[in-house]
């Protein structure tokens, strides 16, 4: 029979869970991939049509967020965006449980509830674009669960555990690239002399469990490469997700605009942050190693940040489960009466009340901006009605939506152009020139694919703007191709689009 603690337990979380669910209902009834969804789908999409990343679709994420989205695709249809966000839903559920069980090993079973209930919160900060089921948030479960396991009370010195939180870890940074760094202070965590009293352990055990959570990163990257051999795109992943990521710029006012704006958003998990450094021998009394480690977490994962030096919103998402496991205890005991808070901002109705007010906030957020994305773009309904299910076609600029607006395949592997412009992705730089960063031969290997495929339509997304960065005469090539072979058709609001002027010698594979 449950008792009343345990009934009272399972109460709350269900309540946990329904929040989660209210607050990514936004999402779940989205009817279109939202932000960087677009251009994962549209490489994923290919991937299910038998093409390989990196050569068939250019994108410069790791290729098991490519293989995952693929997956998604392959069960559930291509285009199921309900599909997509229902699985984005799953793994933020499945992050929390993670966070929990972390916070019950280390504390108790409301600590994990906290956890679990302040990534719920704050995951999605602010803007809608971090609904989306991105790099970060997917990153953040392999790695959380990874701490879980490196942070379990194991019986065993030998620990065999550990060799799955090496590849969780090795699974986080095959996801997102930044995830890479969070294995350096749960390395460093089994290392500590502290790590070794609270269990112990000989130096020599500490430094066993070191080299396996290492190998098991390592193994798993080594399989990894071996599959990315045998599929002989090893060169062009390696060169797409770590070599073409340098920048000319580091936008260090956007990211100071944006790391206050972080601060502001989400200040009770800072302000936990700052009660738990500050705290020696209370709450953490004991824990002294893994206090130690998730510092150490908040420091790798603000490096991660700010790596790229642009700064978007979603890239503060790596930063939270850190912070709420840094803050969760304090609230614990704060809301608990255990300990009586000193400042009127930590009691428990006004703590209340902000958290209520944060979700509101965000939600009101989350439904105005994606009502503002619900239509599709002209141009993508356009080529919808006028081209053949097995056209082709082409975007001439940074919109991969297009492509799925319109259920059509790419006529070549730029699915964004970045690679044929130099586009500085993080925002404009006045009076910088980015063709001297355009990649050594994509311009042959755009015209090697155009003969593959030739598009049925183009889309100049540069066409007729003030102040255009990349307009097509600037690009000989490509307006040669326009003024020989192509007619314009139709004026969209996003561009003008072009289509073959010898329908026959389009050809549609």
């Amino acid at each position: 029979m449950l008792t009343r603690s345990f009934r009272r337990f399972l109460f709350v979380a269900l309540g946990v869970v329904i929040l989660t669910l209210a607050t990514r209902l936004p999402s779940l009834l989205h009817p279109w991939a939202i932000d960087d969804e677009a251009i994962y789908s549209v490489v994923a999409n290919e991937i299910v049509d038998g093409g390989r990343p990196y050569i068939d679709a250019v994108e410069r994420k790791p290729p098991l967020l490519f293989w995952t989205y693929a997956a998604i695709f392959e069960a559930t249809g291509k285009f199921n965006w309900k599909a997509l966000h229902i699985v984005a839903l799953m793994w933020t559920l499945a992050t929390m449980a993670g966070l929990y069980v972390i916070g019950r090993q280390l504390f108790d079973r409301t600590t994990g509830l906290i956890a679990a209930l302040l990534y719920s919160v704050f995951q999605p900060w602010a803007v809608w674009q971090n609904l989306a089921f991105n790099g970060e948030l997917m990153m953040n479960l392999p790695i959380v669960w990874a701490w879980a396991i490196a942070f379990g009370r194991s019986s065993s010195r030998l620990r065999p555990k550990i060799l799955i939180a090496g590849a969780l870890l090795c699974a986080g940074f095959l996801l997102k690239q930044p995830a890479a760094i969070a294995a350096v202070p749960l390395g460093i965590y089994l290392l500590l002399p502290s790590y070794r009293a609270s269990r112990g352990l000989s130096r020599a055990t500490s430094f066993t469990h070191a080299v396996m959570l290492t190998a098991g990163f390592f193994g798993t990257l080594g399989l990894v490469t071996l599959v990315l051999w045998k599929q002989d795109i090893l060169g062009d992943a390696f060169y797409w997700t770590i070599a073409n990521h340098s920048s000319p710029h580091f936008f260090w006012k956007h990211g100071v605009l944006l790391t206050l704006a972080f601060v502001g958003a989400s200040l009770p998990l800072v302000l936990g942050a700052a009660l738990a450094f500050r705290d020696n021998n209370g709450v953490w009394a004991g824990k002294h190693a893994e206090r130690i480690a998730l510092f150490g977490l908040v420091i790798a994962s603000a490096i991660g940040v700010a790596a790229g030096g642009r700064f978007y919103p979603h890239y503060y998402i790596q930063l939270i489960p850190a912070l709420v496991l840094l803050a969760a205890p304090h609230f614990a005991q704060l809301w608990s009466t255990i300990n009586q808070p000193r400042h009127w901002l930590l009691r428990p109705a006004v703590a209340y009340t902000w958290l209520a007010l944060t979700v509101i906030t965000f939600s009101i957020s989350h439904w105005c901006g994606l009502a503002s994305q619900r239509e599709s773009t002209e141009t993508g309904r356009y080529l919808s009605a006028h081209s053949a299910p097995d056209d082709r076609i082409f975007v001439w600029g940074q919109t991969s939506k297009i492509y799925l607006e319109a259920r059509r395949r790419p006529a070549s592997r730029y699915v964004a152009t970045f690679p044929l412009t130099g586009y500085v992705f993080g925002g404009p730089i006045p009076g910088l020139d980015t063709r001297s960063r355009i990649l050594p031969g994509a311009w042959n290997t755009l015209e090697q694919d155009f003969a593959k495929h030739l598009p049925a339509y183009i889309v100049d997304l540069q066409f007729d703007l003030k102040n255009a960065l990349y307009p097509v005469r600037d690009f000989p090539i490509l307006a040669k191709l326009l003024a020989e072979r192509y007619q314009p058709v139709a004026r969209t609001a996003e561009g003008m689009v072009y289509r073959a002027s010898a329908r026959e010698g389009v050809e549609s594979n």
